[in-house]
């Protein structure tokens, strides 16, 4: 049996204690993380909550805070939930926001912009965030939602091909000739929790546009998995990043735990726009990412998959777990069957065991084949446990259905 924070046994299917787990996670990060001399928030930390780097300020990571104190917020947390969200829609606003080109920085050093590439990936974060802060009641993030889609319809979609591009310079000048599926992947993910939080069916929309384009075009090229890097003209890039499986963003290999979250949102998708395919894709995606993923022997999921569909990293990562959890809850809420509830047992049984910190609060980065540890960083730039968060609230959801 899991323990939470205190030592009280926590039952991963009860909804009470889902929520008491989101909390501590929140704990962890608040108030610690609430940089007051620049605004926005402290990005990294040690095992025990000790600070470890106080000016990086990552695009992606001040969306995911926004995104987890709205979950606050939404699981009628204390009022910092709302105010602590709040607090980074202003450092988006004020400081990530390009005043002269539109967008949104990708990273600054303090509240200078140093990487001012303008990226899909982090765009997409910046719509999750507003989305779900606006639904968790922070007015303000109804202006950043309506420039930030916007932005990416005007500047990252390719209509050709019903996906969006990749990575523009400041000035959108120049474009890079990657394309992803990640961003591809988030910015469905934002879509959907704009449509949650407007009910404007753009959103819905293009949602179902993107998870076609994905699960079905794209996978079709690869053999049936998604793949993760691509040419501009979006065939599989078996080259892009060879053997790199650590790129933060731009990993290479079929990544089992993006087979488990496409097939999540699928299954999202579903609840609101229900078509025979998705429930088969998404019942296709899972099985094949666990057994190509699950790891017999110790536990938990392999991170990275050749082309030929060996595995190459034997490393278990936090968000691959959340994302296998998340899954899991909706395909048995969605398709009724039980087995998925046993998957979902299984998976958050392992993560209480070796990943999530019942000592001082979330949710360890990254394990070792034998689930050891690498390091004391527990959350680097840009982590903050969004992951968690998120399966968390998802399964609170599909439970409760």
């Amino acid at each position: 049996m899991a323990h939470s924070k205190g030592g009280t046994p926590l039952d991963f299917r009860n909804t009470e204690d889902l929520k008491k787990h989101v909390f501590s996670i929140l704990d962890f990060y608040y108030p610690t993380c609430i940089d007051y001399d620049n605004g926005g928030y402290i990005n990294g930390f040690l095992d025990d909550g000790s600070i470890n780097d106080t000016t990086t300020k990552h695009l992606v990571a001040t969306s995911r805070y926004i995104y987890i104190f709205s979950i606050g917020g939404l699981l009628d947390g204390p009022a910092w939930c709302q105010e602590a969200a709040r607090h980074g829609i202003r450092f988006l606003n004020n400081h990530h926001l390009d005043k002269e080109n539109n967008g949104y920085f990708f990273e600054l050093n303090g509240t200078e912009p140093e990487n001012t590439s303008k990226m899909a990936y982090g765009h997409a974060f910046v719509l999750l965030a507003s989305s779900i802060a606006l639904k968790a009641g922070v007015e303000e993030a109804k202006e950043v939602l309506e420039n930030v889609y916007e932005v990416v319809e005007t500047h990252f979609w390719d209509s050709e091909h019903n996906l969006y591009k990749d990575e523009w310079d400041a000035a959108w000048t120049e474009l890079s000739s990657y394309r992803g599926q990640n961003p591809n992947m988030h910015m469905c993910e934002a879509m959907l929790t704009a449509y949650e939080a407007t009910g404007e069916e753009k959103y819905l929309d293009k949602a179902h546009t993107l998870a076609k384009a994905v699960t079905g075009k794209l996978a079709e090229r690869s053999g049936g998995l998604v793949w993760e890097n691509y040419t501009p003209d979006w065939q599989p890039d078996f080259e892009f990043n060879k053997n790199n499986t650590k790129d933060e963003f731009r990993p290479y290999g079929f990544i089992p735990g993006h087979q488990f979250e496409w097939s999540k949102m699928l299954m999202w998708l579903d609840r609101y726009k229900s078509e025979p395919w998705m429930k088969e894709r998404a019942e296709a995606l899972f099985q094949k990412g666990w057994d190509l993923g699950f790891d017999k022997e110790y536990g938990g999921i392999y991170f990275t998959l050749s082309p030929e569909c060996d595995v190459i990293d034997t490393d278990k990562n936090y968000w691959v777990m959340s994302e296998a959890i998340a899954a899991a809850a909706l395909l048995a809420e969605r398709t009724g069957k039980t087995d998925y509830l046993e998957f979902y047992d299984q998976l958050f049984k392992y993560s209480s065991d070796y990943f999530i910190d019942y000592k001082y609060g979330g949710w360890y980065q990254l394990l070792d084949r034998a689930n050891e540890r690498y390091s004391h960083v527990k959350s680097p730039p840009p982590k903050t446990d969004y992951h968690p968060v998120a399966a968390c609230y998802q399964s609170i959801i599909a439970l409760k259905a």
